[in-house]
């Protein structure tokens, strides 16, 4: 259970980059007052905790019912985080078009898109989740750990959001980019071992 606590934790983390989403809500704020900021903050969060959790409890009906094992979920969720990975690396990490981002600097709302989803609920935390609810084996105390290790990486994103000028005036863009490729190669050894992981499922089932 203590592996599963750690491996959650560490995974969504790489994943979410909370210290990543600091640059990018900076942006899409703009020059928007303080109070208005917290309220775009947490309604991000929330709306990004619903749509996790209702693809942690729903995710594997949905997989089933297209007729794809966890073991090639694995496998299809671990390349992609590795392409993730790799453009952290090398400072090419978007998690949005151009055209969405343009989009969402003319909408008044931004909480939602782009906020919620794709950047902090995108498809690699998506995918994450549902690899790491299927390790929980269906035991409800690996469900809550791997639950309880998500609402902590959110509640990790609320806080940097809040924080995310002092943190850019204290990090800088190099700062950001540094924890950001560190966080990069840690994601793409999880990657790895999730293919390895689903690749030992497939062939088990043959």
């Amino acid at each position: 259970m203590t592996a599963l606590v750690v491996r959650s934790f560490l995974t969504m983390l790489v994943v979410v980059d909370p210290v990543g989403l600091v640059p990018m809500f900076l942006v899409l704020s703009g020059n928007r007052p303080a109070i208005e900021r917290r309220r775009i903050a947490r309604r991000a969060v929330m709306t990004a905790a619903g749509i996790l959790l209702a693809f942690a409890l729903g995710g594997s009906w949905l997989l089933m019912r297209l007729g794809i094992s966890l073991g090639a979920f694995q496998v299809a969720g671990g390349m992609l985080l590795f392409w993730i990975a790799v453009r952290m690396v090398f400072a090419e990490y978007h998690r949005e078009t151009a055209e969405e981002a343009a989009e969402a600097r003319n909408r008044p709302d931004i909480s939602v898109f782009p906020l919620a989803i794709p950047i902090i609920s995108g498809p690699g935390s998506m995918a994450s989740i549902l690899i790491l609810m299927g390790e929980a084996h269906d035991t409800w105390q690996g469900v809550l750990t791997v639950l309880a290790a998500t609402s902590i990486v959110l509640v990790s994103c609320y806080g940097a959001l809040l924080l995310s000028e002092p943190l850019a005036r204290v990090l800088g863009q190099t700062g950001i980019n540094v924890v950001t490729r560190v966080l990069g190669v840690l994601l793409a050894a999880l990657a790895v071992q999730y293919v390895a992981d689903g690749a030992l499922i497939l062939l088990a089932a043959r």
